[in-house]
């Protein structure tokens, strides 16, 4: 058995995750299901939206906020744009006014911030491609391993080979190729890849930092029949702990996602939809403001 050291105390990495999942009494329109889990021996309650994508009413974009301080709640996102259901979307410096966002953010066909070519990790500094949600100009979605160049977006097949101590030292643009999205959001990290759980973490750079660890989560997939999966995982509270990534993987493979990318956790991670709250993010009932998201709209 692996354990890691959790605020004082053990807490077991699964390597199976048994949930029971139910169908969520909500008004939502035919083509988006959410269903709610439990599992109370670990302790685990997650929501899941699976959403329709191949019914032409139903279609998902990536939001970012107007507000002047360029972040608002979940709720807010979902009143002001027309939403049915929203879930908080990338990383974000919360401490800056106006925030700013960490990574690529695209939004409507505008690129509004480009990709962060490296990070600096234990002193030294690493180039990264991170896994990115995308949304075509068909309405199909897609996760990539991604950067930006002279405001174009590029892709990548494998994430760069970073490794502790072990930095990539430069991004080779000569081995991606032009990623055609209309919308686009960096997380990471990539969780699922062609239908196999592989997440990311030394890859993307995201090694000894909170990521690792235990947290609540929020996710997104999709699965070969063009349904997203949208699920959040409540955590930091008596009944659900909250997940590794490994675990969210796990979680995810449920609902039988080919890709799946971990989003921004802890006190971001909300789902709102029918103009409500349905999870409890870190523990409360209040929505964190959020500088973006993902949204789904219906259109008779």
């Amino acid at each position: 058995m692996v354990f890691f050291i959790h605020c004082g105390s053990p807490i077991e990495r699964k390597k199976q995750i048994q949930m029971n999942w139910t169908e969520f009494d909500i008004a939502l329109p035919d083509g988006i299901i959410v269903y709610e889990g439990q599992n109370k021996t670990i302790p685990l309650k997650a929501w899941v939206a699976v959403v329709d994508l191949s019914k032409e009413s139903i279609s998902a974009r990536v939001l970012s906020s107007s507000d002047s301080d360029r972040k608002e709640t979940p709720l807010n996102f979902l009143e002001n744009t027309g939403a049915r259901l929203v879930m908080n979307g990338g990383y974000f410096l919360m401490n800056k006014n106006p925030t700013q966002h960490i990574g690529l953010l695209k939004t409507n066909g505008q690129l509004e911030e480009p990709a962060s070519p490296s990070v600096i990790r234990d002193q030294s500094r690493y180039f990264i491609n991170r896994g990115a949600f995308g949304i075509k100009k068909n309405g199909t979605v897609d996760i990539a391993w991604c950067s930006t160049k002279n405001d174009s977006i590029f892709e990548w097949e494998m994430p760069l080979n970073n490794r502790p101590g072990l930095p990539i030292e430069s991004l080779p643009f000569a081995q991606a190729k032009f990623w055609n999205v209309k919308d686009a959001i960096h997380a990471g990290p990539v969780l699922i890849s062609d239908g196999i759980i592989n997440v990311t973490v030394e890859e993307e750079a995201f090694f000894n930092t909170p990521i690792a660890g235990v947290q609540p989560r929020s996710a997104v997939g999709y699965t070969k029949e063009n349904k997203l999966v949208l699920m959040v995982v409540d955590g930091r509270q008596p009944d659900s702990r909250g997940v590794y990534l490994e675990e969210l993987a796990l979680m995810l493979k449920q609902f039988d996602c080919v890709e799946a990318l971990n989003l921004d956790g802890g006190g971001s991670s909300a789902l709102v939809a029918d103009s409500r709250l349905l999870n409890r993010p870190a523990g409360r009932s209040y929505q964190r403001e959020i500088m973006s998201a993902i949204g789904i709209y219906y259109q008779d």
